[in-house]
């Protein structure tokens, strides 16, 4: 017995086994049973309160360890939403677009197009849309959006007429001749554009203009219809400056009679010297729906003259007009409930409308053959927008 319990180890890593084995090898030993069994549980006892025995299947944990366990598990809920927050969200899908809204949209992506092709492709397109020429004047039909000057730094009409200059000539390399801006055009007006192949025609239609025998007639969309239908607006224009939370300039009426306090008469007013005398003949050709298609003719050369005679004098803005259509902001126009539905559009799409202003015909009168009279195709645009707010054309005999 006494040689059973004794158990000598010096190592208690490497003494274990050897005590297990040996337990196991005296279990059935007939004449020291209880023994065994009783060495079996104090060995087994000694495992499970020793702290050294399992140090390699459950380490100790560190207060900083638990710590840094604790902090990782706070900042994953973070770090997995700016993750989520990084990757791009999926567009949501656009509604789908109606048919005006596609048409102002091609007509805006034209535009840009012109103003950033190469020069030689602008020509082209210029040289398609020549109306009339002889060998003093050429008429082209100016396409929307492209300045006529140098002045925006993008392609321009001027910068290609070197290149139109020798397609009309057959491109001959030693043509010498040129083409020069007589009338010049706003950027957002479509039409008639007279060019002059040599300084001394320049000054001769020039003198034209100053004897008042250059006419030009305007087609304008304007929203609501002008009262009288026919008439004439005569009030001075001076550039002035809108102030507000972003100024700016704009020309104003600068008239020369106000109402006076009883209202039955009128006060002269002192007038400004720098305003310019304004004066433009208009025509209501059609209307419908409250809008009107109106004929302009200006009498007058002054900036933007039929767009502040028609939105300041007549209270009647030219479709497309966002400029004037507001005078103290820079805003969108704001279109009547029952004109959007015309359109098929909403308010916030308002600001891709183009300004309906066409220079329709243009005539010089006092030439040395005879007068001449060049009158220019309605653009796309205009025509679809004409149909839609039921604007019918006027004879050619109304016309006149």
């Amino acid at each position: 017995m006494n040689s059973c319990r004794r158990i000598v180890c010096t190592d208690w890593k490497s003494g274990l086994n050897a005590v297990f084995t040996r337990v196991r090898q005296r279990a059935n030993c007939r004449r020291c049973p209880e023994a065994a069994a009783s060495l079996s549980r104090s060995l087994v006892t000694k495992a499970e309160h020793n702290p050294a025995s399992d140090t390699r299947e459950r380490p100790r944990l560190r207060a900083i360890d638990l710590a840094r366990k604790v902090q990782q598990e706070r900042t994953k809920p973070r770090a997995e939403a700016a993750e989520a927050a990084a990757e791009p969200a999926e567009p949501e899908p656009e509604p789908p677009m109606s048919g005006q809204q596609k048409r102002v949209a091609e007509l805006k992506r034209f535009s840009q197009q012109l103003q950033n092709v190469h020069p030689n492709v602008l020509a082209k397109q210029l040289h398609r849309s020549v109306l009339y020429q002889d060998k003093d004047v050429v008429v082209i039909n100016k396409p929307y959006g492209v300045p006529v000057r140098d002045d925006c730094g993008s392609t321009s009409i001027t910068s290609v007429l070197p290149v139109l200059s020798k397609m009309l000539d057959g491109m001959k390399v030693n043509s010498g001749s040129q083409l020069l801006p007589c009338l010049g055009l706003e950027k957002e007006t479509t039409g008639a554009l007279l060019l002059a192949r040599r300084e001394e025609v320049v000054e001769h239609i020039l003198n034209l203009q100053r004897n008042n025998q250059v006419q030009r007639k305007y087609w304008v969309i304007t929203v609501g219809v002008p009262v009288p239908s026919v008439g004439v607006i005569d009030i001075p224009i001076i550039e002035k400056e809108v102030p507000g939370p972003r100024p700016h300039y704009k020309m104003a009426l600068s008239p020369l009679f106000r109402m006076n306090d009883a209202g039955d008469g009128l006060t002269k007013v002192r007038s400004s010297r720098q305003a310019l005398p304004a004066v433009t003949e208009y025509r209501v050709l059609t209307s419908n729906n409250g809008c009107s298609l109106v004929e302009l003719q200006p009498l007058t050369v002054v900036k933007h003259q039929v767009r502040v005679h028609m939105a300041l004098g007549l209270t009647c803005p030219i479709l497309g007009d966002h400029k004037y259509s507001n005078w103290s902001k820079l805003a969108p126009q704001k279109l009547p409930e029952r004109m959007l539905g015309k359109l098929g559009l909403e308010q916030s799409k308002v600001r891709y409308l183009p300004l309906h202003l066409l220079a329709r015909e243009l005539t010089l009168l006092g030439t040395s053959e005879a007068d001449l009279s060049v009158s220019s195709p309605l653009p796309k645009y205009f025509v679809q927008t004409l149909n839609r707010l039921q604007l019918p054309l006027p004879d050619k005999k109304d016309n006149k």
